[in-house]
């Protein structure tokens, strides 16, 4: 469903970060991006339901599982309004927005990531996974050590705290996990994956790698998985 004319947009869109021109090649971009993203989201629907029925995979360009293109310029010192890349979330249902936990798809000039977590979520939910992991350590070590977590992924990661969390303990045996701001398993592959015969495979696959993962944020949040 992807071939290489995805990216040629996002490289010619690189040169060309503007209003005018992006209005001048708006149909380019619905018909190279925008509608086979559309067909991968509709293709992904059943397999994600496979993995858990609690999340969703909705095709629609607005309001669905795209996210959109424009940048948001409110804090950023780099004012072009376009992103260079394209990304799908498939968020659970109770979320509302990007900081809900969902399994995630990232399509660059560089890479295509995929995997599964939660990024930046309120601080009430951060702390209840936090508090989770302090009350159930060696499901989370389990979780950690996950061979296929492991091997497809790399681990869990995400950004963390310089200082243990408040209330706390700071020689914790998993500190560090205590100390993000987000948790998630994520394989990297260089973009040119996406245009492989069984990518769909591979992504369907790396989210059900990921499970233990998003069984336990929604453990933690009292939300069905």
């Amino acid at each position: 469903m992807f071939d290489p004319a995805f990216l040629k947009f996002f490289r010619v869109l690189a040169k060309n970060n503007n209003r005018e021109w992006f209005n001048e090649h708006k149909s380019e971009y619905k018909k190279t991006v925008v509608e086979p993203l559309s067909e991968f989201i509709t293709e992904m629907a059943p397999r994600l339901n496979k993995i858990s029925r609690h999340f969703n995979a909705d095709p629609r360009p607005n309001g669905g599982s795209m996210f959109r293109l424009y940048r948001d310029l409110r804090f950023s010192k780099d004012k072009s309004p376009y992103k260079l890349h394209a990304a799908c979330q498939f968020r659970h249902k109770v979320g509302k927005d990007a900081h809900a936990p969902g399994f995630y798809v990232h399509m660059s000039l560089e890479e295509v990531i995929f995997g599964g977590g939660i990024w930046v979520p309120p601080n009430a939910v951060l702390n209840k996974i936090r508090d989770t992991i302090v009350d159930n350590p060696q499901e989370w070590k389990r979780i950690k050590t996950n061979r296929s977590i492991k091997a497809l992924c790399g681990g869990i990661r995400g950004d963390g705290l310089v200082r243990p969390p408040r209330g706390f303990d700071p020689e914790h045996p998993h500190i560090e996990d205590l100390k993000r701001k987000s948790f998630f398993a994520m394989r990297h592959e260089k973009s040119k994956f996406m245009f492989e015969n069984n990518f769909v495979d591979e992504v369907e696959a790396t989210f059900k790698a990921t499970k233990p993962l998003m069984k336990y944020i929604c453990f933690s949040m009292d939300i069905p998985f």
